[in-house]
């Protein structure tokens, strides 16, 4: 469970044959190729950053577009349904095409942004013929997927262009009225004409005169059954029916043994003399610098009863910079949720000294704040330390470890969070103190409480929250100590494990199964009369060994120095000796550009104002003391870098200098006097 994915189990450690299959399958698994969708073999087209754009802009068809997650499970359970849906549709792709783009890419961050993703998976709609950049039409079924649903989500999406920017390759969808069938009766055709007969709320139509459009010598319209007596003299008696006009003349209602659009479709296709059109497929934009397949990331090898700060520290990166950064503002509810989570997340996580004092950086940036509403590239440019505070840090990229999967779609992101919330809430259980004059002090369910509603205001997995949040309605109250809330998360990620256990989404080389396994804590198993149970007291002990500070290993993590050089957030209570006052590699961090920094300073204020309309004096003054006293450590002076002690002694000497030139000054003056006294000679 905990060092597995959204609820992956951790399964024993697999022998040499197939840890060596494990190699040989991670090194195949670079590029594009290994991703939930492949480019060239699933029947949609595969986006990107630097394609998407290209590709809807004027584009002579419409599109419907998934934003995807790679690292959202139900993203996973839901791609065999689409890849289903692009194959049904395949020959609409002159009207309308299908694409999906992979929000959970570093490359695809920014552009995912851009579109305004908040959820995955998120659809959307852009017309044919679009000038100018637009965020698309979102999908108006709610959760209903189902491939029919989307299916005919598409035709009304085509009927809702107009005439000037309607697709050319997409045919009239509307139907016609009985006296134009009738006046094509005895008339001689270079084409066959189809008309299906079928009710107003019928899709039926519509759909096989988008299958046909790719045909040549035929055409399809459609009719609705409410011109009763041409229907008698047709002889439809039922509904759908298709009723056909031969290049003679000839005319006669055909013969199918199921009503259904993919018997009409195939009937149509198979007429003699009906093929397929020779065109061209529709253009589109390729990559233009990244070589495919060309990225292979190698299997790392984990110790599976530890926990790593490499995994910690890539899910803080992707939670705040990826994930919440699709949330343009901050404001009411998620404003708090953000807060309170930073608040309690500064206080608890056992870090590396620059990660501690970034999320402290920020907690305290976020209370001097007096605004409602916040810009979150505001947040984003401390967190990415654009006033070159010195000494903050967090990685930038993704370095997946216990929580890597066998393929790239598989456990990463949803591992680390579960990962992180189960550390705090041991953190929380084992060092009450640490929350204390933060308001949450006596409050055993604060972890919990922040955890669900971050899911619910912030987590990208839609079905996901939905989920955890019924469970948090059913028993999180019951929750009345610290301890209490390590089990209960413990109890309801075994849950999830269970419910996701044989879903597309899990790793098939770590199963869901129950957490801990008997070979990591055989103590936390028993049986009673024939039945497995658990041995709760064994389970916490469990919990807060492998989620404590000392059980965490550093290797992998970016930055990485001997293990006797690394500083932990919590140890800044117990001073070790042993660490040493500064990290290799920060030195050229402890030289500040004033300029930089004012500028930058001066862009968050900015983006503030922006948003906010003008700050109070006091938000001002909160916000430059919040950077001042994060800068002051360092002071840049003609480029040469002084530190604290530096200006403390050029200051203590100055001061030295000053009183040493005054005694000088007054030394002689009173000396000048007392020898113009000795030498006074009265005048005769």
């Amino acid at each position: 469970m905990a060092a597995g994915g959204a609820g992956c189990g951790c399964p024993p450690p697999p022998p040499p044959l197939l840890l060596l299959l494990g190699l040989v399958a991670a090194a195949g698994l670079g590029g594009e190729a290994a991703r939930l969708y492949r480019p060239g073999e699933d029947p949609l087209t595969v986006l990107e950053a630097g394609t998407v754009r290209r590709a809807l802009l004027n584009s002579s068809a419409a599109w419907v577009l998934q934003f995807y997650s790679s690292s959202c499970g139900h993203c996973i359970g839901f791609a065999p349904t689409w890849r289903a849906l692009a194959g049904d549709v395949r020959d609409w792709e002159p009207a309308i095409r299908i694409g999906v783009l992979d929000c959970g890419e570093e490359e695809n961050y920014e552009t995912c942004k851009e579109y305004g993703i908040l959820y995955y998976p998120t659809f959307r709609y852009f017309k044919a013929f679009t000038k100018q950049f637009t965020t698309g039409e979102n999908y108006k079924a709610g959760s209903d997927r189902e491939l029919q649903t989307v299916r005919q989500m598409m035709i009304d999406f085509l009927q809702n262009h107009s005439q000037e920017s309607r697709p050319p390759a997409c045919p009239p969808l509307d139907p016609i009225p009985s006296s134009e069938i009738a006046s094509l009766f005895d008339k001689t055709s270079h084409h066959y004409t189809a008309i299906v007969v079928e009710s107003s709320n019928s899709y039926v139509g519509r759909e096989v005169i988008l299958d046909l459009i790719q045909y040549e010598n035929i055409m399809v319209k459609r009719v609705l059954n409410s011109d009763k007596a041409f229907l008698e003299k047709l002889g439809i008696t039922s509904i759908p029916s298709c009723y056909l006009i031969y290049p003679n003349g000839s005319h006669g209602l055909i013969n199918i043994l199921k009503p259904l659009r993919s018997f009409f479709s195939s009937y149509l296709k198979s007429l003699p003399g009906v093929r397929r059109k020779l065109v061209s497929q529709l253009p589109l934009p390729k990559k233009q610098s990244k070589q495919e397949g060309t990225e292979i990331k190698a299997w790392k090898e984990f110790d599976k009863a530890k926990l790593y700060m490499a995994d910690l520290e890539s899910g803080l990166h992707y939670l705040l910079r990826v994930e919440l950064a699709t949330h343009k503002t901050l404001e009411g509810a998620e404003l708090k949720t953000f807060k309170d989570f930073v608040t309690v997340i500064s206080k608890l996580f056992p870090g590396r000294q620059p990660v501690v004092k970034l999320l402290e950086t920020l907690q305290e940036w976020l209370v001097s704040l007096p605004l409602d509403k916040i810009p979150y590239d505001a947040i984003l440019d401390l967190v990415n330390n654009k006033m070159r505070i010195s000494g903050i840090f967090l990685t930038n990229h993704i370095q997946w470890v216990g929580c890597q999967g066998s393929k790239p779609e598989l456990r990463g992101y949803t591992c680390s969070l579960w990962k992180l919330f189960h550390t705090l809430t041991v953190q929380a259980a084992v060092r009450p103190k640490a929350l204390i004059n933060t308001g949450f002090e006596d409050n055993p369910q604060v972890v919990l409480q922040i955890m669900r509603r971050y899911i619910q205001h912030f987590f990208g997995c839609k079905a996901c929250a939905q989920h955890f949040e019924e469970m948090a309605k059913e028993s999180m109250e019951s929750v009345k100590t610290l301890d209490k809330a390590v089990l209960w998360l413990w109890e309801k990620h075994n849950v999830v494990n269970d419910r996701l256990a044989g879903d597309p989404s899990e790793d098939p080389k770590f199963p869901k199964v129950p957490w801990p396994t008997p070979d990591l804590c055989p103590e936390c198993h028993d049986e009673i009369k024939g039945l497995h149970s658990w041995n709760e007291a064994q389970v916490l002990q469990f919990l807060k060994h492998h989620y404590h500070h000392e059980n965490i290993l550093y290797k992998y993590a970016e930055g990485q120095v001997n293990a006797n050089e690394i500083e932990l957030g919590d140890v800044r209570e117990r001073k070790d000796k042993n660490l040493p006052k500064k990290m290799s590699g920060d030195k050229e961090d402890k030289i500040l550009d004033q300029q930089n920094m004012l500028d930058s300073k001066s862009k968050v204020l900015d983006k503030l104002i922006t948003n906010n309309g003008p700050v109070k004096d006091r938000g001002k003054n909160a916000i430059e003391s919040v950077i001042h006293k994060e800068t002051k450590p360092s002071v840049s002076f003609l480029g040469i870098g002084f530190s604290n002690i530096d200006m403390s002694l050029c200051v203590v000497l100055y001061v030295a200098s000053s009183l040493f030139l005054m005694i000088m000054y007054f030394f002689f003056r009173m000396r000048s006097k007392r020898w113009k006294v000795r030498y006074y000679r009265p005048a005769v």
